[in-house]
């Protein structure tokens, strides 16, 4: 369950191995090995500064690396962009607060940038793209919001319109960070139905999320990080007080572990206690890590 390198023999919708990441010489991300198996629902957990969001990016392409591979569906990730080589796609919902709401455009018009990478830019949709738009929108609850600028919806809307543009591109993993944050909860439902009718049908769901009363109600794997892996696995057997202690850096009180199992999970080579990011600099040969 804690072994620094994956269980191999798992199909992996996304392979990382050895993922390092650093920001103006501090590395946040430590030689992170991370299996997501296809078709699951699985999450990433940790405090806030622990890595998470940079680990997504980075696996994604969208910031750099200093070490370490990718693969998506066994191919590296920006070879996805290449749609007519027949490489799988991927779907990222980035955090809402990086967002822009005051852009001047309607919710059918945000849905219809998931089309664009099969579409082209400069070509017009026709009624059938325009169709898709609106069976997306009506998936997530917001048909009849498609002609609403997106500046005068709600959080929960908003969060429901980006995943429709998501859905909006037939992708093969879905990657959503943070997609719960700041929802009411019926949004939050119908989220995680989506979420689940997608892993239904063959596609791959990986979250970050903070909420740790439902990751076992909601998601079935899980990776503990914390600058570096901590540990992952199914949820069941991850999720232990132990773990998530040294995830925490022991900061979790009584009520919020009372729900998880007592026994003592080992960590195992490659685990590792909580992390301080300081800690860790480029370059520096004299950083250590404790396992």
């Amino acid at each position: 369950m804690t072994d620094r390198s994956p269980d191999r023999t798992i199909d992996c919708a996304l392979d990382i191995r050895g993922l390092t990441v650093s920001y103006h010489a501090s590395v946040v991300v430590f030689s992170v090995d991370f299996c997501v198996p296809r078709a699951s629902m699985s999450v990433i957990v940790g405090p806030n500064g622990a890595g998470k969001s940079t680990l997504l990016k980075a696996a994604l392409g969208i910031v750099p690396i200093i070490a370490g591979e990718v693969r998506v569906m066994g191919e590296p990730p920006r070879s996805n962009r290449d749609r007519q080589a027949g490489h799988p796609r991927v779907a990222y919902v980035p955090q809402s607060a990086s967002v822009d709401w005051d852009f001047p455009a309607s919710v059918a018009d945000v849905v219809a940038m998931g089309q664009y990478r099969e579409l082209g830019f400069w070509r017009r949709r026709g009624r059938a793209r325009r169709e898709q738009v609106l069976d997306c929108l009506a998936r997530v609850g917001m048909r009849d919001f498609a002609d609403r600028q997106i500046g005068q919806l709600s959080g929960g809307q908003r969060q429901r319109v980006f995943m429709a543009r998501a859905l909006a591109q037939h992708a093969d993993l879905f990657v959503l960070d943070e997609p719960f944050a700041g929802v009411d909860a019926a949004t939050e439902k119908t989220l995680v139905g989506v979420l689940r009718s997608l892993v239904h049908e063959g596609r791959t769901v990986l979250c970050v999320h903070h909420d740790l009363a439902t990751v076992p109600e909601y998601f079935d794997h899980v990776l503990l990080l914390n600058v570096r892996r901590i540990a992952a696995g199914p949820v069941d057997q991850v999720l232990t007080r132990d773990l998530l202690q040294q995830t925490y850096g022991g900061r979790l009180s009584g009520l919020q572990l009372e729900r998880f199992p007592i026994p003592t999970a080992e960590a195992g080579p490659g685990a590792g206690s909580a992390l301080d990011p300081d800690r860790l600099r480029t370059g520096a040969s004299s950083a250590t890590v404790t396992h």
